[in-house]
C-alpha cells in the first residue's frame, strides 16, 4: 500500500479571525482558517482549503484586483505571496511588527500595508519574476497612534488611512503639488474604517463609537497637479545620495503634520465636514466593530459588539435593514462586487453567514463546534462524515461539497462518541449528559434516545454491524449499558470492570464486543451467549482505547504506557506490539518546566483506526504528529504532521531562551488583551486590559482518527479542525508486472489493431491513468460485454477501481455505468469469494454512483415538473380550441400528452 496522502480539506472550522474577502468575480469567498485559508465556492456549492500554511494564526487578507495573487499576513507580520491559481506559495517577507490591514490599489501596481503609526507602500508583485516580490516605495507618517484601516481612489491617486489617535489621513501615492497628506479629525473614538466615494475624493470616516462623518473635498480627482519636474528630480537626487550608503532602498519618507503652517495649506485640497451621523446604541458595550461600503450602490454595511448589523444607503444616510445574526461580535464583513452578497464573519463562534440583503435570504450559513472536536465516524459509503464536539452539537458533513448540511442540538453537555449504523441512515451519539441518542438522516430529527436506570456519564459508544445492538461505557459506574436499537429497551447491563470503560468495539464480523478499561484490561463479550465474558487480556497499563481490524480477525489495543499491543482474539494470543511513545514526539507547552523528552513519557495513543484494507493502522494523541504503522512487520512508516500553527500551544520541542526571564516565561504576561476585543481599561494606567482576563492558547491535540471505507482518505478531528488526508494518485508512477514491450506506443498499436481486452491489461500495467482512460473510452459500447467476459479476474479489480476515480470527474456516464454493469454482473461470484479485501473498492463505486444517482434523479425530476407545466398549459390553450372544434385535434393532443409522458418516464427510468 503507497502512503502518498496529502493534506485534501479543512472541515469543522469555517472562519476564526482576520478579514474576508469576496474574489473578483464575486461568486467565491476566501475567508481566514486559523493559519489556512479556505475558498468557499457559492455558485456551486463547494469549499476547498489550499495546501498552504504560514507560521501563526492570519489576520490579514489582501487580494490583488486580478484575483490572481493574494498577500497573507499572521499575527507577527510574516507575508506570504500566494497564487490563488496554482495555489502555491510564491514568496516569503517578514514584516518585522503585527501589521493591522492590508489593501492593493485598484490599478493594481502597489499596495499599503499599515502597522505601528505608519503606512507603507510597496511596489506590487508583477507578471514576470523579480528578485524581490516586495520593494518600499514611501513610508508615510501622521499618526501618532496605531494605524487600523485603508481605502484607496478609484483611479488609484491616493490612499486614506484611519488610526487610533481618531484621526483619518488622506496621503497621495504620488507626490502631487495640491496634495502630499491631509488630516481629519472630529471623532472621538478609534477610526473603524474609512471609504472615498466613487471616482471622488470626497471620505466617509466611521468610528467605534457608532459614529460617521462625511467630508466633501474642494477638489476633484482630475483636479490634482503633479509635483513640478525640478523639485522631483532634486529630492530623487538627494534620495539616491542617501541610499548609496545603504544595502537596500528604503524608499521615501512624507512625514505629516496635524495642524500644518498657513504658508504650508495655501493652494493645497481642502476638507470640510458636511454632516455627522450616529448609529443606534443598544447598550453600553454595542461598539461598532467593523464596516464595509459598495461605491457603485452607495451601500454601508456596519457590524456591531452585539452581533447587530445595519444597511444604510449614503450619503443621506437612509436605514435599509437593521438585524440580529448572532449575540457574539461581528468580526469582519465584506460586499461581493455587484453588490447583491453580504459575507459576516464572527470569530468567537466560528460563524460564517452570506446574506443576499434584496431578497433577505442566506446564500451560505456554516458554523464549526464551538469547542474543539471529541469524535468523528465516516458513513458506510465515505459520503458522509459525522462529528461530535463539547459543545453539545452533533454535525453532519459532506466529504465532496466541505459543507454541514444537518446539525442536532438535542444533547446538553459534550459529546464523547458518535458512529453510523451498517445502513447509514441512522447517526448514534453518546454524551456526558447521560443520554444516547439515535439520529434519522431521512427526516433529520431525534427519533430514538436511550437512558440509564440512573443518571451515567457515556465516554464511548458501539453499534453492533447489523445495527441492532447498542453499547454505551459508563465512566462513573464503570458498567457497559445494552440497548435495543428497535424498542429502545434495555436489554443488558455488563458489569466486571474495575474502573472507567475508555472504549468500545464490535467485532465486524461476529457477535462479539471488545471493551477497554482504567483497570488495565480487555474483555470480550458474547452476545450469543447472554453477555458472558468470553476472554479477559490483562495489560501492564491502563488501557485507553481498543479496535478490530476489518476481517474481524485481529485486535489492537492502545495502554497508557504508549505500547500498542496486536491480538488474536480466538486464541487469546497477542501477536505482537509497537513501542510508538517516542514515535509520538510530544511538543513542549510554554509553561513546561520539563523538556519535551522528558514529558513524552508520559504520553501515549489515545485513537486507534485500521485501514480499509487491515494492513496498516493510525494511530494519534497529544501530539501534531499521526503515525501510520505497518501492522504485519510493526514499523513506523510515516509520520503526518497535522499542523505546523505556533499559535497553538505545544508546538515547540525546545524552549525559545528569547521568551524566558529572570522572573519566568513570558507566556505569564497577557500581552494580547484589549488591543483586538475593545477591553475596557479599568485603571489609569493600564494599557494592557483587565489583569484578571484569562487568555490561553489551545493545546494542539489529535482526538479521534478515522479511514475511509473506500480506503482513499482518511480524517482526524484536531484542535485545527476535521483534517481530511487523500490518497494523491497523480503523484505516483506505480507499474503493475511491467515487461520490456509495455510501452505507450506499443499499447496504441494494439488498441488500433482492435486487440482491446490486451490493451487494457498493458495499460493497466504501466498503470498510468491518462492512458488507462483513453485505452478505455476507444472500446465501442458494443464490445464492451466480450471484453468483460475476457478480462483476467487479476485485473477485473484494477478496472472497476479506475471506473470508481473516473466517475468523479468523466463526463461519459452511460458508457462508464455499462463498464461497471458488465463487470459486476459477470464476475460478480468470483469477487464475493474476495469480498473482504474488495470491500473498499465497491464502496468507493458505490460512492460515486450514488453521488451521481442523486445528481441526475433531481435533473429528471424538475424536468418532469416543466414538461407537466408545459403539457397543462398546452391542454389549457387546447380546450379553449376544441370548445369551438371539438373532433380530431383532442385526440391528437391526448395522444402527444401520453406519447410525451412515456418518453419522460423511459427516459427517468434509464437515467
Amino acid at each position: 500500500m503507497k502512503f502518498a496522502y496529502r493534506f485534501s480539506g479543512l472541515l469543522g472550522t469555517v472562519y476564526r479571525r482576520g478579514n474576508l474577502s469576496f474574489t473578483r468575480d464575486g461568486s467565491s469567498l476566501i475567508s481566514p482558517v486559523g493559519n489556512r485559508i479556505s475558498v468557499f465556492d457559492l455558485k456551486n456549492n463547494k469549499c476547498e482549503t489550499f495546501p498552504l500554511a504560514t507560521r501563526l494564526n492570519i489576520v490579514c487578507v489582501g487580494l490583488s484586483p486580478d484575483g490572481s495573487l493574494a498577500i497573507l499576513i499572521d499575527e507577527e507580520g510574516a507575508a506570504l505571496l500566494v497564487s490563488l491559481i496554482g495555489k502555491c506559495v510564491i514568496h516569503h517577507f517578514y514584516f518585522h511588527k503585527p501589521v493591522h490591514s492590508v489593501s492593493f490599489s485598484p490599478d493594481g501596481k502597489k499596495f499599503v500595508i499599515t502597522k505601528d503609526n505608519v503606512a507603507l507602500m510597496y511596489h506590487a508583485p508583477g507578471k514576470k519574476r523579480e528578485f524581490n516580490a516586495f520593494v518600499l516605495d514611501k513610508t508615510y507618517y501622521g499618526p501618532y497612534d496605531e494605524t487600523t484601516c485603508i481605502d484607496w481612489t478609484d483611479d488609484s491617486k491616493c490612499f486614506a488611512v484611519g488610526s487610533k489617535d481618531m484621526s483619518t489621513w488622506v496621503f497621495g501615492a504620488e507626490r502631487w503639488a495640491n496634495l502630499i497628506y491631509y488630516s481629519l479629525g472630529g471623532h472621538k473614538d478609534v477610526i473603524v474604517a474609512c471609504f472615498f466615494e466613487e471616482n471622488s475624493l470626497d471620505l466617509y470616516t466611521i468610528s467605534q463609537d457608532a459614529a460617521l462623518c462625511v467630508w466633501q473635498c474642494d477638489t476633484e480627482l482630475d483636479g490634482l497637479k503633479p509635483m513640478p519636474p525640478k523639485n522631483a528630480a532634486r529630492e530623487k537626487d538627494a534620495a539616491g545620495d542617501d541610499e548609496e550608503f545603504l544595502e537596500e532602498p528604503k524608499g521615501e519618507e512624507i512625514h505629516g503634520k496635524a495642524n500644518p503652517s498657513e504658508q504650508e495649506a495655501r493652494e493645497k485640497v481642502k476638507y470640510s465636514r458636511v454632516a455627522k451621523y450616529f448609529f443606534n446604541k443598544e447598550g453600553d458595550f454595542n461598539n461598532l466593530t467593523c464596516a464595509a461600503y459598495h461605491k457603485k450602490t452607495h451601500l454601508l454595511v456596519t457590524g456591531f459588539a452585539s452581533g447587530i448589523f445595519h444597511l444604510h444607503e449614503l450619503p443621506d444616510f437612509n436605514l435599509i435593514h437593521s438585524l440580529s445574526i448572532s449575540d457574539q461580535r461581528i468580526a469582519s464583513v465584506t460586499i461581493n462586487c455587484t453588490g447583491d452578497w453580504i459575507a459576516f464573519g464572527c470569530s468567537g463562534l466560528g460563524q460564517l453567514l452570506v446574506w443576499e440583503w434584496q431578497s433577505e435570504s442566506y446564500v451560505l450559513k456554516q458554523q464549526g463546534h464551538f469547542n474543539s472536536m471529541v469524535s468523528l465516524a465516516y458513513s458506510p459509503d465515505g459520503q458522509y462524515i459525522v462529528t461530535g464536539g463539547e459543545d453539545g452539537k452533533v454535525k453532519v458533513w459532506n466529504t465532496s461539497s466541505s459543507f454541514c448540511f444537518v446539525t442536532f442540538t438535542e444533547h446538553t453537555s459534550g459529546v464523547t462518541a458518535v458512529t453510523f449504523t451498517s445502513n447509514g441512515y441512522v447517526i448514534l451519539s453518546a454524551s456526558l449528559d447521560g443520554t444516547v441518542r439515535a439520529f434519522d438522516l431521512h427526516r433529520y430529527r431525534n427519533f430514538r434516545t436511550f437512558t440509564s436506570p440512573r443518571p451515567r456519564q457515556f465516554s464511548c459508544l458501539a453499534v453492533d454491524s447489523s445495527g441492532e445492538i447498542v453499547s454505551a461505557g459508563s465512566q462513573d459506574s464503570f458498567e457497559i449499558f445494552i440497548w435495543s436499537m428497535q424498542s429502545g429497551r434495555l436489554l443488558d447491563v455488563l458489569s466486571g470492570h474495575e474502573g472507567p470503560i475508555s472504549s468500545l468495539s464490535f467485532n465486524p464480523m461476529k457477535c462479539v464486543l471488545a471493551s477497554a478499561s482504567w483497570d488495565k484490561t480487555v474483555k470480550l463479550w458474547d452476545m450469543l451467549e447472554s453477555w458472558r465474558t468470553k476472554e479477559t487480556f490483562i495489560l501492564n497499563s491502563d488501557v485507553l482505547v481498543v479496535a478490530f481490524r476489518p476481517d474481524g480477525k485481529e485486535l489492537a489495543v492502545a495502554a497508557l504506557n504508549g505500547e500498542i499491543t496486536f491480538w488474536d482474539h480466538e486464541s487469546a494470543v497477542q501477536t505482537g506490539s509497537i513501542e510508538g511513545r517516542h514515535d509520538l514526539q510530544m511538543g513542549r507547552k510554554e509553561l513546561d518546566k520539563i523538556t519535551a523528552k522528558q514529558s513524552a513519557k508520559g504520553k501515549s495513543f489515545t485513537t486507534l483506526c485500521y485501514s480499509a484494507d487491515g494492513q496498516s493502522i493510525l494511530a494519534g494523541g497529544l501530539s501534531k504528529f499521526v503515525c501510520i504503522y505497518n501492522v504485519k512487520e510493526q514499523l513506523l512508516m510515516k509520520k503526518f504532521e497535522i499542523s505546523c500553527n505556533f499559535s497553538l500551544d505545544a508546538m515547540e520541542e525546545y524552549l525559545d531562551r528569547r521568551k524566558m526571564t529572570e522572573f519566568g516565561s513570558m507566556a505569564l504576561i497577557d500581552g494580547g488583551t484589549g488591543d483586538e476585543d475593545g477591553v475596557a481599561i479599568p485603571l489609569p494606567g493600564v494599557k494592557r486590559g483587565d489583569m484578571s482576563y484569562r487568555h490561553f492558547k489551545p493545546e494542539i491535540r489529535v482526538t479521534c482518527l478515522q479511514f475511509s471505507p473506500t480506503g482513499r482518505s482518511w480524517a482526524a478531528t484536531t484542535t485545527e479542525g476535521l483534517l481530511i488526508y487523500s490518497l494523491d494518485s497523480g503523484l505516483i508512477f506505480d507499474p503493475f508486472e511491467l515487461d520490456i514491450d509495455v510501452t505507450p506506443s506499443n499499447i496504441r498499436k494494439t488498441l488500433h489493431q482492435k486487440e482491446y481486452t490486451k490493451a487494457i491489461v498493458m495499460a493497466f500495467k504501466l498503470n498510468e491513468k491518462k492512458l488507462i482512460q483513453e485505452v478505455i473510452e476507444s472500446v465501442p459500447s458494443d464490445e464492451v460485454d466480450v471484453v468483460c467476459s475476457s478480462l483476467p479476474d487479476l485485473y477485473v479489480e484494477k478496472v472497476l477501481e479506475f471506473l470508481a476515480s473516473a466517475f468523479e470527474i468523466s463526463c461519459h456516464l452511460e458508457f462508464y455505468l455499462t463498464w461497471a454493469n458488465k463487470l459486476l454482473m459477470m464476475h460478480g461470484q468470483k469477487l464475493k469469494t474476495r469480498s473482504v479485501k474488495l470491500l473498499p473498492v465497491i464502496q468507493f463505486l458505490q460512492k460515486s454512483i450514488q453521488r451521481h444517482f442523486e445528481d441526475v434523479s433531481k435533473l429528471c425530476e424538475w424536468n418532469i415538473y416543466n414538461i407537466k407545466y408545459a403539457l397543462a398549459m398546452s391542454q389549457q390553450r387546447g380546450m379553449k380550441r376544441l370548445a369551438e372544434e371539438p373532433t380530431e385535434d383532442e385526440e391528437n393532443l391526448d395522444s402527444d400528452s401520453d406519447y410525451l409522458m412515456q418518453e419522460v418516464h423511459k427516459d427517468n427510468s434509464s437515467s
